[in-house]
């Protein structure tokens, strides 16, 4: 007999003996026990098979930015299976599991880091975050020029640090929200020393996360407020130019910080990093501030989707522009998609792949419509392309 259910707090030991087998890696004996009495075995969904757990994931609870705004987002990690037990559909079916859950929670939105993308995007995840991995030799450091305020070495702290990433991130489409403990056990706890930036009038703008060893300089974090702070990071992190002779980080993907250095022939590499699926296209869409400015009076548009996985996106929506300034109102009118040429004249077709990327900014409806993810007429994805913000789309968090 099969079931899916959470786990009960006695399953633990075994869905990390899973966990262990599957990614390869083993947890000294102190370690394991601490991480038994810290985990949450309703956050954990287990496929049984005669009462053994066969195969499972976890479904974390975040909040994540997207246009400004903090939505609730659902984490997918920790999705695993015993050798014998994988290709039988398990995983599919904890996936359409995690959908509802994530639907009930009024979690319009997930993030997954894939082993396979071609595997996640059978069940609607598709690429969206990437990021850009830097690295410079001493004698390429930025040179920015001098700042108006001054760098402090500090203790690393979440009550200091938090409301500086918190205003850079809100920058973005994809970050998630820090709370104190996601801090302490997962970014402070990295070797490392810490240095914020303050402005003229004594306001932090920016911190730097780093360590240096074995002529290295590693850094964890780098955010800034403004090209003042950049400055007077960047000159902070110059001075140590005597300690190591080559320095790695990882920035958001349209960071040019080529185009300001003397010498812009530097390594960097655009990494593929997080999947995103939306969970709830009309709870999506009625929390997004669309644009409004320059659009004709009452406008609408009809999204035809497509999702095998989650019916309640499957289908036809209207999405009506003619609400008060920032707000929309959408409506699901039918419960199969048009298809073909009738899409295409009744405006735009997609799958739910190809929504979620256009939604989150991943890609624009030009581009999609050019590469055929996006189907319809040229005017309905002009009108689509109006409506929506544009951001980056970046993640500096791991889960």
């Amino acid at each position: 007999m099969s079931e899916i259910r959470r786990l009960r707090r006695e399953e633990l030991r075994d869905s990390l003996d899973l966990s262990m087998y599957a990614f390869q890696y083993e947890l000294p004996e102190e370690e394991l026990v601490e991480r038994l009495a810290t985990m949450n075995p309703e956050e954990t969904w287990g496929y049984f098979i005669d009462g053994k757990l066969a195969s499972k994931l976890t479904l974390l609870d975040f909040t994540t930015w997207i246009n400004g705004q903090k939505l609730k987002m659902g984490g997918i990690a920790g999705v695993a299976s015993w050798p014998e037990n994988r290709r039988q559909g398990m995983v599919g079916q904890l996936l359409s599991k995690a959908l509802e859950v994530m639907k009930e929670n009024g979690q319009t939105l997930s993030y997954l880091h894939p082993f396979s993308f071609g595997f996640y995007r059978k069940y609607g995840w598709e690429l969206s975050m990437s990021y850009k991995k830097i690295e410079l030799q001493t004698s390429q450091l930025p040179k920015l020029g001098n700042a108006g305020g001054r760098v402090i070495r500090t203790a690393p702290s979440a009550a200091a640090l938090n409301p500086i990433y918190d205003a850079y991130a809100a920058r973005f489409n994809g970050p998630i929200t820090r709370s104190e403990k996601w801090w302490e056990t997962r970014l402070l706890k990295k070797k490392g020393h810490m240095a914020v930036y303050l402005d003229a009038a004594g306001e932090p703008r920016g911190y730097v996360h780093y360590w240096i060893e074995n002529h290295e300089c590693k850094i964890h974090q780098l955010v800034y407020l403004d090209q003042d702070a950049k400055r007077g990071l960047w000159k902070f992190i110059g001075d140590h130019d005597s300690m190591f002779d080559k320095l790695t980080m990882q920035a958001p993907p349209d960071e040019d910080l080529a185009f300001e250095l003397n010498d812009p022939r530097i390594k960097q590499e655009l990494v593929s990093y997080f999947s995103a699926r939306i969970v709830d296209v009309e709870g999506f869409l009625g929390q997004l501030q669309l644009r409004h400015t320059g659009l004709p009076q009452e406008t609408s548009l009809r999204l035809h989707v497509t999702d095998g996985q989650a019916p309640w996106n499957h289908g036809t929506f209207e999405l009506r522009l003619n609400a008060p300034e920032g707000s929309a109102v959408v409506v699901k009118t039918a419960d199969e998609p048009a298809g073909g040429s009738g899409a295409a004249a009744d405006g735009l077709a997609c799958d739910i792949r190809t929504l979620s990327v256009l939604l989150l900014g991943a890609k624009s409806a030009g581009e999609l419509h050019r590469i055929g993810r996006l189907e319809g007429d040229e005017r309905s994805v002009e009108l689509l392309a109006a409506a929506l913000p544009r951001r980056t789309c970046y993640l500096p968090d791991f889960f």
